[in-house]
């Protein structure tokens, strides 16, 4: 039970505090890290080899790092009579670290809020949590840029820690924090990171196909439209990356509404296929609504997480 603990009190720190500016994050440091190496090594010849060779350094090192914390405070703790707690502590710690479900809807209706009171302050804001071009948005543009975020980092930012944190305990959640930070950084298609981020891109999408997957049918689930999930599957495999077109038709369908479209990246147009049919205005009872979304799927996940930590103590 005592794996339990340090999971939900991890969830709930993440819950009432989300991600308080004066608290040092770990994926600050993993930015850094990655920062650092891409400008070392991202020039000359075999890019794409020396970027394949940073991001296994990488995630290999969080992995090995967190496990070699855990059984040292396991150890230090068996010697100083305070048994397990040390650990579970510090486990609780790097669960609410590796958890951003509430920063994520914070920031959404922070969006909602700053657009309906001007084009601005909407384009400003919205810049946080996107990363493409936001000075030219409209406010139907910026709305549907937060949602498509929303359904996005739901899976990214909570189901997919979680389904790690089940699969391989806390240095696996620790270690695709990394993945997805690299893949955040480096793992985009222009010029200067396509050789370079190509291998951390791609990893990014071999941990995150499961738990897309899993985030559309808990999504659909808790919305009570199971019934779609035929067209979320159909629709989710045309956006250009394997795993966020899965959330993003989920809420589409639970919305009734249209994601995709033209956006700019660096100055240049991509064209995402549009998932959904209806073009209709979005407005924030759709956020509300897709909040409702987010969060009981998050729940249903806490369960699932939950469970294969208690069973895998038995």
């Amino acid at each position: 039970m005592s794996r339990v603990f340090s999971l939900l009190a991890g969830w709930l720190l993440d819950l009432l505090l989300g991600d308080p500016a004066w608290l040092p994050h770990p994926v600050v440091g993993f930015g850094k890290l990655i920062a650092a190496g891409e400008k070392r090594w991202n020039k000359g010849e075999k890019r794409r080899r020396k970027g394949a060779l940073l991001s296994l350094f990488l995630v290999l090192a969080s992995f090995g790092i967190t496990l070699a914390l855990l059984i040292g405070l396991r150890h230090l703790g068996e010697m100083s009579g305070c048994g397990i707690w040390l650990e579970r502590i510090a486990e609780a710690i790097l669960i609410f670290c590796c958890l951003a479900g509430t920063t994520l809807i914070r920031e959404v209706r922070e969006v909602f809020r700053a657009v309906d009171r001007s084009l601005e302050e909407g384009r400003t804001q919205v810049a946080r949590i996107v990363g493409r071009d936001t000075a030219h948005l409209s406010a139907q543009e910026i709305r549907t840029a937060a949602l498509e975020t929303l359904a996005e980092n739901l899976n990214d930012g909570v189901i997919a820690p979680l389904f790690w944190l089940a699969l391989l305990g806390v240095p696996g959640m620790v270690a695709y924090k990394m993945i997805n930070t690299l893949d955040s950084m480096i793992g985009y298609r222009n010029e200067r990171y396509r050789d370079f981020g190509r291998f951390a891109a791609r990893l990014d999408d071999a941990a995150g196909w499961i738990p897309a997957r899993l985030t559309a049918f808990l999504m659909l689930l808790v919305s009570g439209r199971l019934q779609r999930i035929a067209w979320v599957h159909e629709n989710g495999g045309k956006h250009l990356s394997p795993n966020s077109g899965h959330p993003e038709a989920a809420l589409a369908a639970i919305l009734d509404c249209r994601f995709g479209g033209p956006h700019n990246y660096f100055g240049e147009e991509v064209w995402k296929p549009y998932i959904g049919e209806n073009d209709r205005l979005l407005t924030t009872a759709d956020m509300q609504r897709a909040v409702r979304v987010n969060r009981g799927a998050e729940i249903l996940m806490l369960i699932l997480a939950a469970a294969a930590r208690f069973f895998c103590t038995l």
